[in-house]
């Protein structure tokens, strides 16, 4: 039988290929310089306020390259579970969260959830700067934000009905204000302006004489609208969380992010 002359030369090849080093892995297996790239999901207000300004130096810090996807605190929890992100972003009190997953789905595993707080921001309320009240009590705004008091004219302002703007299906500005002012009582205005982001908040809050916007002290300052002031101010904490314990990689994201925001407030 006559012998293949390109045998020897295919065998070769092949061993040759065989021993070299993988380099079909899956994609997002390895960034730059073998690091893993992280899924980070979830709050846009934390994308906002962290990625956007220090996403580049955490990467840089960390060694690890960063996919961040604005979406909800829930929905980063619920892909923490699903396994498509490696980190969920929240900005309001887990325990918050875990209370709307725990009814919507009562099968996960929430107690493995692990929280790791990365910059304490604090809310605002806005208003309209045509509107004559600058500063009510604590006292005056949690009635305010259940519904008891309806209209400006009751704490000193012009007869226009208070409408509340704020996100729809909740938020972490929303999360903070009924953990902190209202004791874990939900907001129910008798009058609402309902919007899709946080960004429309204070945009509909500079047209609307009668808006009480919730939202972030920073976008506040940045808009043509005024802050009604209350006695005690309400933080907000933006959270990284994961699904267990972080692997020492994870960490290395974590410390950075912290690093990051830490030394821009100094």
């Amino acid at each position: 039988m006559r012998r293949n002359r390109f045998l020897p030369a295919l065998t070769a090849l092949t061993l040759l290929m065989l021993s070299l080093p993988r380099t079909d892995a899956l994609a997002g297996d390895t960034a730059t310089d073998g690091a893993k790239p992280f899924v980070v999901q979830g709050s846009t207000t934390f994308t906002h306020q962290v990625f956007e300004p220090f996403g580049g130096i955490i990467e840089a810090s960390s060694g690890h390259k960063l996919k961040v996807v604005p979406t909800k605190s829930s929905q980063g929890l619920i892909a923490l579970f699903e396994r498509r992100a490696d980190f969920a972003m929240i900005s309001g009190p887990l325990k918050n969260e875990i209370a709307g997953l725990r009814s919507s789905n009562p099968d996960l595993a929430l107690d493995r959830l692990r929280t790791f707080d990365i910059l304490t921001t604090r809310m605002a309320f806005a208003i309209n700067r045509d509107n004559p009240v600058h500063h009510i009590s604590d006292a005056e705004m949690r009635r305010v934000l259940l519904g008891e008091i309806s209209n400006w004219h009751e704490v000193g302002g012009a007869d226009l009905p208070i409408s509340i703007v704020m996100v729809n299906a909740g938020g972490g500005v929303q999360s903070s204000i009924e953990a902190e002012l209202l004791a874990g009582k939900h907001i129910k205005p008798v009058h609402s302006i309902v919007v899709q982001g946080s960004a429309q908040i204070v945009k509909i809050t500079e047209i609307t004489p009668a808006a009480l916007g919730l939202s972030q002290l920073s976008i506040v300052k940045s808009a043509n609208v005024r802050e009604l002031k209350t006695d005690h101010a309400v933080e907000q904490h933006l959270t990284l969380v994961t699904l267990g314990d972080p692997t020492p990689e994870m960490r290395k994201v974590i410390d950075a992010a912290r690093i990051a925001v830490s030394k821009a407030s100094e």
